[in-house]
């Protein structure tokens, strides 16, 4: 009886270069709060940071979950070859989806709170981010399977999709 290893998880380095392409994704996304913001200050003098972080929230949360939920993939990912999955392998339902997305804040918010407690704005905060950013992805190297911890957290994993090459 053969016993059938895990997918592989992709490597850290094309899971960090598929988070750069949804950060590109995800700027552009941004320009929908951003009209918001521009229809609210219009219409009524002023765009509340509460109310458009909340709509960037739920329009990346849609995207996340919609595309995580349907197919496994978002453009990147695709691109990268990486393919998120529950840990046996079965596709996200909608909530494991959500419950990932939110999960997934723990890229930032540690490091956007420690930098929000000290007072620290523009370089001091991008500095900050990416610090906490790169830590945490460093923090895969101590998982087993060398999956992000939000992953663990959730019974998902990424999984490396590229089509296995012929011996020879």
């Amino acid at each position: 009886m053969s016993a059938t290893l895990p997918p592989a998880a992709p490597s850290l380095r094309r899971r960090l270069a598929c988070l750069v392409y949804e950060g590109l994704i995800l700027f552009g996304l941004l320009l929908l709060p951003g009209v918001l913001g521009a229809v609210l200050v219009a219409a009524i003098g002023e765009a509340p940071p509460a109310m458009l972080g909340a709509a960037s929230f739920v329009l990346f949360g849609a995207y996340f979950v919609g595309f995580w939920s349907i197919r496994g993939q978002t453009l990147p990912m695709q691109t990268w070859h990486i393919r998120v999955q529950t840990a046996d392998g079965r596709p996200l339902g909608r909530a494991r989806a959500l419950a990932r997305y939110v999960a997934a804040y723990a890229w930032f918010l540690p490091a956007a709170l420690l930098a929000t407690l000290n007072g620290w704005h523009g370089k001091a905060m991008a500095g900050a981010l990416a610090v906490g950013v790169l830590g945490y992805a460093l923090l895969a190297l101590l998982h087993p399977q060398r999956q992000f911890w939000h992953d663990a957290l959730c019974g998902t994993s990424l999984v490396d999709v590229r089509a296995p090459r012929p011996p020879g």
